[in-house]
């Protein structure tokens, strides 16, 4: 007998009241969000806070992104403050972050939100109008920030709904799939805390990997618990091998403890940030490993190699080191030992300089300062 679309939907508003009552209880505590309490007591999430943290969890974890949001919200506290930001002083504080267009795409979006009066738009469609902004980020600043109904879908929500119907069709191709299930699923009340619960509830109990199943509000209706191999979703093609770049780096010291740097040009890879010299390897082509490639004479010694893995490449370096005395080469600065911490420098960058001076890149111990002797 087949199921009636009310009753579907019926099975659905009966899936997300669970859910919510869940998380009024069990809600991760996080900074750029409000407590379902405080949103019951008419408290609004502002919305520079949702756009600043869904831009930087892309891709990246919520563990390594609170101390950036907090840095950045303590810098930068609205969106005109942000705009107000010089370029490089924001790639700096994001330095570590990854994915580093996002940054650029930060600065261009605060740049317009501000010019516009520094409200964000409300609306899904005028969200993806802005840079740096996709479907997933407009439909959770909708959402979190506007309490408008919207199929928030990212990798969490994509495990519990793969799991929760079963679903057979490789992830990669399965994403309307999963959407429309989730459509089906966002209440017309509280659709931001739904939001929020569906990603708590694959963040922490719909895990990858020893599922805390019993634990789990919707188990019951979970067709994945029924057929007792839960881990078996979401369903993922083999990867393929990422291909292996090499190419060197070359850490030159002045007699000072400054560092040779250089900045990248504004757009691909790693773009706008800041880099010791490196032959020209990119995600394509090999870039020379040998001293003899380097920027200038100088008695360069083999200081080790250092190993970084990109979206879709591996990349290892020959890092060679020197000290050199002399005015920075044109297109390059040198950067005083004390400031380094500081510098707009992926990591694969900071890799190549601690292999060549250990502890070159950590931020100083406020006790690390050396007393006058008496």
């Amino acid at each position: 007998m087949a199921v009636s679309r009310d009753s579907s939907r019926a099975a659905s508003r009966d899936i997300a009241s669970r859910l919510l009552g869940w998380y009024d209880v069990h809600h991760r505590e996080l900074p750029w969000r409000i407590t379902p309490r405080e949103h019951a007591r008419g408290a609004r999430t502002d919305p520079y806070r949702i756009w600043l943290s869904e831009v930087m969890l892309q891709q990246t974890t919520v563990e390594a992104v609170k101390a950036y949001f907090r840095v950045f919200i303590e810098k930068w506290p609205d969106v005109e403050a942000l705009a107000a930001a010089p370029t490089e002083d924001v790639m700096k504080a994001w330095a570590g972050l990854g994915y580093y267009s996002r940054a650029r795409n930060l600065k261009a979006c605060a740049d317009l939100v501000a010019q516009r009066g520094g409200q964000f738009p409300d609306t899904e469609a005028a969200l993806r109008e802005l840079p740096g902004i996709g479907a997933y980020t407009s439909a959770a600043i909708t959402a979190i920030a506007f309490d408008r109904p919207a199929a928030v879908v990212d990798g969490n929500v994509e495990r519990v709904i793969s799991r929760l119907f079963s679903i057979t069709t490789p992830l990669s191709e399965a994403k309307a799939e999963i959407r429309a299930h989730v459509e089906c699923m966002v209440p017309g009340t509280r659709p931001g805390d739904f939001a929020q619960a569906m990603m708590d509830l694959g963040a922490t109990i719909c895990t990858p990997r020893r599922p805390r199943c019993m634990l789990c509000p919707l188990r019951e209706d979970c067709s994945a618990v029924l057929s007792g191999d839960p881990e078996h979703f979401p369903v993922r093609l083999p990867k393929a091998d990422k291909p292996l770049r090499r190419g060197a780096a070359f850490v030159a010291v002045r007699n000072d403890g400054a560092i040779l740097l250089r900045k990248r040009a504004e757009k691909g890879l790693l773009g706008g940030m800041t880099e010791v010299p490196t032959t020209g390897w990119t995600a394509r082509i090999d870039g020379a490993t040998t001293e003899a490639s380097a920027p200038f004479p100088a008695d360069w010694r083999h200081a080790g190699r250092i190993a970084h893995v990109f979206t879709h490449f591996a990349l290892e370096l020959e890092v060679f080191h020197a000290h050199i005395k002399g005015d920075a080469l044109a297109g390059h600065f040198w950067s005083p030992a004390h400031e380094i911490s500081g510098e707009a420098l992926p990591t694969v960058m900071k890799k190549a300089i601690e292999a060549a001076i250990p502890g070159a890149t950590k931020k100083p111990s406020p006790h690390s300062a050396k007393r006058p002797h008496d």
